[in-house]
């Protein structure tokens, strides 16, 4: 019998670890005015205050683990570069900004010399000023050419929310200069009378890759003018792009810069990030051009407390009679209200859009109890919302009639949410990278941030409170992505294909995998070769081909059954285990039950209810394997990595109590099963190593299946991916191996890059699980450390010691200090 835990989908990737500097990934003040409001007189309390009222309940002290301190420091002005026109000077100084940081007037520099740079410097340190100076007065240059059109820049953010909040400061910087700057937002909520505007006469326009892969490539007759002026691309955020999503983005911009070359034009990229280490080769790989590095903050930073919390045991029991701790949920939904009532403004970061709105509800309620006015200054902020939904929320936040947020990762890239005191974070969110993007977005107007972060009953999270060296200590993630995975380049070649017709002049473009891959899409019948050049030949659009987000398909739409009111969308990849028959959804603080899942049509029908539960799918999963690249001996035993088909199926899913987590009973599911072509890192044991462990044929499947959930809960700390993104499978003898073994897999085809992250790292990275086992204060196994939320056999069987055991004697063979490097 197969024992296994499947990842949610998959967008990051595999991160090696850096030696740079932590001080790039905290959190630094921007050099603008506040923007709280004007009835805002007095003064806010410290964080170290703020914290010490969120500990001063019953039992609360206990709960913070460790205190982080991250003191203020100074800021280094500089001068802007001579030959930024003084319109541009002035107007930022109306915003009030007398003179920019050092780094601003070095990337303004590098910018004008037509030089691509990366600016890496700290959250709300200015980035967007750095690279909206010079663009600005490059397109006022333009605007004084004889057609009107002249200079064009193109921004690209990874959420449409950075693009609006970047929309409207482009617009508020711009406004003294009249009509020279004419920025627009072109996106999927775009009407359609505005496009053909945009195309024409925009010229600071903002978007998504997804739009640029969809909708500006594949039409760029209609964007020749555009694309024929275009001098500066913005790459905002750019860390986002890792992994495959990262891949794919890269060989979009390959099209871009094809497309630029047939008109004319050599854009120069200007990326930003506040969280990237190695940033000029992450920002070379994701380009394919040279990209110079400025990262030496030189904005003043104000004082920061990082708080790590973990809630208490409760009385209630889990699976097999395991200790439950409090969720998460349910005590960051405590401290938001706790924020909330004190008049904090502050921001919940959730993993899970159920976990929003959950959040956002009990606060709700427990802030309506207090003063009934208070409960409406509390919302959700999450993906899938309509797009009137999430600029009314947007406005909401920037005016300051909300006070508390509980929000999805959509709000932690860039937006601008000044005047925040205060960042909770629920359970770690995968990557050092991430956990000091979000704490960034409190503090963003100079003032003093208070940053917590609140475990999750997680091997992982329980590591880290008790481990704050692992977070504190340490750089963050480099960006790593595989532009040449040929499940990602294939669908590209299509769609640049279908764009220009391939020469062999753009096999140095797109990479040394594009020859070898031509012959197998002419195979295939998507390429034609005539004379020297691959065409498109078919009636579908090629550029429908990639799935950049590996979103797995349509998105299924969430409709009311009585009303027929389109609610919101699900990704088509998570339908399964989200919107199955039964499920419970929630939207807008509103709780709907699923009636049907109609996968034909992408519907998911569901109806208004308040059960007392929340849904948690179950699956089974099997493994074959397809090619073994690398093996190495560790002992008697291996160490591999390579190719495997991964199937799956949703088979069940579980109703727990609200708040508590107990498990309330298990129904049964019809879905169809899914397969993936994927990357694996497995090892396996011998029966002399499980001679030498102790460990007897009636313990060896909860031996194994133990430290697969472990190890899958430890991956985070070595490779740039959270336990959902991964999947496992352990088997007391599979039938390729002929030997008890344990897989850890990417969740995305063709890979992620965590499966090789895992290999090169083995050693670490399973000396890090036996250890958090072994110390894991539990008798038999919990949450905390060889229990897992998705596991499709109801975590059974599971045995502790047995898993200690057995990889106390696997590393003993282990290679060296890195294992396989």
């Amino acid at each position: 019998m197969a024992f296994n835990h499947l990842p949610a989908g998959v967008h990051d990737a595999l991160a090696p670890l850096s030696v740079t500097p932590v001080t790039h990934s905290v959190p630094m003040a921007k050099n603008h005015r506040s923007d709280r409001s004007s009835t805002d007189t007095a003064p806010s309390p410290s964080p170290g205050e703020v914290l010490d009222r969120l500990a001063s309940g019953p039992s609360r002290a206990s709960r913070i683990t460790h205190t982080e301190h991250v003191p203020p420091r100074a800021g280094r002005h500089a001068v802007w570069p001579d030959r930024i026109r003084a319109e541009i000077i002035a107007a930022v100084q109306r915003a009030g900004i007398e003179h920019p940081w050092a780094h601003q007037a070095r990337v303004a520099e590098h910018a004008l010399d037509g030089e691509s740079v990366v600016v890496a410097t700290g959250t709300a340190s200015g980035k967007s000023l750095a690279y909206l100076v010079p663009v600005l007065s490059r397109l006022l240059d333009g605007s004084e050419a004889p057609n009107g059109r002249g200079a064009t820049t193109l921004y690209l953010a990874p959420t449409k929310a950075l693009a609006a909040d970047q929309c409207r400061s482009v617009k508020e910087l711009s406004h003294p200069l009249g009509n020279a700057i004419r920025p627009a937002v072109y996106d999927g909520d775009t009407p359609v009378e505005e496009r053909e505007w945009i195309r024409q006469y925009a010229n600071y326009v903002l978007t998504n890759p997804d739009m640029l892969h969809l909708g500006i490539l594949p039409s760029h007759p209609r964007w020749s003018s555009f694309l024929r002026a275009l001098k500066y691309v913005v790459i905002d955020e750019c860390h986002t792009y890792r992994g495959v999503f990262g891949s794919h983005v890269a060989q979009v911009l390959r099209r871009l810069r094809r497309l630029c070359a047939r008109y004319g034009a050599e854009p120069v990229f200007l990326l930003a990030s506040a969280t990237a280490a190695e940033p000029s080769v992450a920002a070379g790989r994701l380009t394919g051009v040279r990209v110079t590095e400025v990262a030496d903050d030189a904005s003043p930073r104000g004082e920061l407390v990082f708080a790590l919390w973990e809630p208490p045991l409760t009385e209630f029991q889990g699976e097999k009679g395991a200790p439950v701790r409090r969720t998460a949920t349910a005590e960051t939904a405590d401290l938001l209200t706790d924020l909330t009532v004190q008049g904090i403004r502050s921001v919940a970061f959730v993993r899970s859009r159920r976990g929003a709105e959950l959040i956002s509800v009990i606060a709700q309620e427990r802030l309506a109890e207090v003063d009934r006015s208070l409960a409406r200054r509390v919302a959700a902020y999450r993906g899938g919302y309509l797009p009137e939904e999430r600029r009314a929320l947007e406005r909401a936040l920037h005016s300051g009639e909300l006070l508390g947020l509980a929000a999805t990762t959509a709000l932690e890239l860039g937006v601008d949410i000044s005047g925040l005191d205060a960042v909770l974070i629920a359970g770690y969110p995968g990557t050092r990278a991430s956990l000091w993007q979000q704490a960034g977005r409190a503090g963003r107007s100079g003032q003093g941030a208070l940053a917590v972060l609140v475990a999750r009953d997680d091997p992982l999270d329980t590591f880290l409170v008790h481990h704050p060296e692992a977070l504190f200590d340490q750089p963050v993630e480099s960006t790593v992505l595989d532009p040449d995975n040929p499940y990602v380049l294939a669908p590209h070649l299509c769609a640049a294909a279908a764009e220009l017709p391939l020469t062999e002049e753009d096999f140095a473009l797109f990479g040394p995998a594009c020859e070898e891959l031509l012959p197998q899409l002419e195979a295939a019948q998507l390429l034609r070769r005539r004379s020297k050049a691959w065409h498109w030949t078919r009636r579908e659009r090629a550029a429908d081909l990639a799935d950049i987000r590996g979103q797995g398909g349509r998105p299924v739409q969430v409709v009311e059954a009585a009303t027929g009111r389109l609610l919101g969308t699900v990704d088509a990849g998570a339908a399964h285990t989200t919107v199955h028959e039964g499920a419970v959804h929630l939207h807008q603080g509103r709780t709907y039950l699923v009636r049907e899942l109609d996968l034909d049509d992408s519907v998911a029908l569901v109806e208004q209810a308040e059960p007392p539960y929340s849904t948690v799918a179950r699956d089974t999963t099997s493994i074959s394997v397809l090619e073994t690249d690398t093996e190495i001996p560790w002992g008697d035993g291996r160490l591999c990595y390579g190719s495997v088909e991964v199937t799956n199926q949703v088979v069940s899913f579980l109703r727990r109590r609200l708040i508590t987590g107990e498990v309330l009973g298990e129904s049964k599911l019809d879905l169809p099963p899914r397969t993936l072509r994927t990357r694996a890192v497995w090892w396996t044991v011998t029966e002399d190593q499980l001679d030498a462990a102790r460990i007897n044929p009636e313990i060896l499947g909860g031996a194994l299946h133990a430290a697969e959930h472990a190890s899958i809960g430890m991956l985070p700390l070595f490779a740039t991916c959270d336990r959902w993104d991964i999947g496992g499978v352990s088997v007391p003898l599979h039938p390729d191996t002929l030997l008890p073994t344990v897989f850890v897999y990417d969740g995305h085809p063709g890979g992620a890059g965590f499966a090789e992250r895992a290999f090169h790292t083995a050693a670490s990275w399973l000396d890090a699980t036996r250890q958090a086992i072994a110390a894991c204060e539990c008798d038999a196994g919990c949450p905390s450390c060889i229990q897992s939320p998705k596991c499709g056999n109801g975590n059974d069987p599971l045995h502790k010691r047995g898993a200690v055991r057995l990889l106390t004697e696997l590393l003993r063979g282990a290679p060296g200090e890195d294992g396989a490097t």
